[in-house]
């Protein structure tokens, strides 16, 4: 129990750091243009890769920053784009996203088993099952109406999703883009 509380502390203290807020703010924007070329489909399906960042982030800062990175980028995704009514519930649920893949990812090697897994776990808890049931009291249509579209859509975006993260962290990881991250983190730890 130590140690999965220590993931929610160590990540609020990732907060304190510029380089966290600076690099929160380059994935921020690269998530909008990519949030921007999503395909709509109806009210209930989109297909878009605009959550590679929040993978990213949740995976360099922990589940804190995750769920603030999420539901901050939602609202702004939205304000410059908006798709339907607003839904604060459907907001709730991508900072759940954001804390789940940052209690996955931080302070842990990133495999593609472990990648596969957790996409699994957020798409079946938030896109598949929460984020229909605020749909459909949303826009009054049944649950089980809309699910079978969703469960499919969802899916099939699975190991699609998860490998084009996988490989587009490791490529940045293998590149050294993530070393000045690194370093920060590893002088504030050396200062504790």
């Amino acid at each position: 129990m130590k140690k999965f509380v220590a993931l929610f502390t160590d990540s609020y203290r990732e907060l304190k750091s510029v380089r966290t807020i600076t690099t929160m703010a380059m994935l921020a924007a690269i998530a909008i243009i990519l949030g921007m070329f999503s395909i709509e489909y109806g009210n209930f399906i989109r297909i878009g890769f605009s959550s590679i960042p929040n993978g990213i982030i949740a995976y360099l800062f922990g589940p804190t920053v995750g769920g603030i990175f999420s539901g901050t980028l939602d609202i702004i995704k939205y304000i410059l784009k908006p798709t339907g009514p607003f839904c604060p519930q459907l907001t709730l649920v991508t900072m759940l996203a954001g804390v789940m893949y940052g209690c996955m990812y931080y302070k842990k090697k990133l495999t593609l088993p472990r990648v596969l897994a957790t996409k699994f776990i957020v798409m079946l808890v938030c896109n598949v099952f929460l984020n229909t049931l605020c749909l459909t009291v949303l826009y009054g249509q049944a649950f089980m109406v809309i699910l079978p579209v969703r469960a499919l859509k969802n899916l099939i975006m699975w190991p699609i999703d998860s490998v084009i993260f996988f490989a587009t962290a490791k490529a940045l990881e293998s590149i050294g883009a993530f070393r000045f991250v690194r370093r920060a983190q590893a002088e504030r730890i050396a200062r504790s």
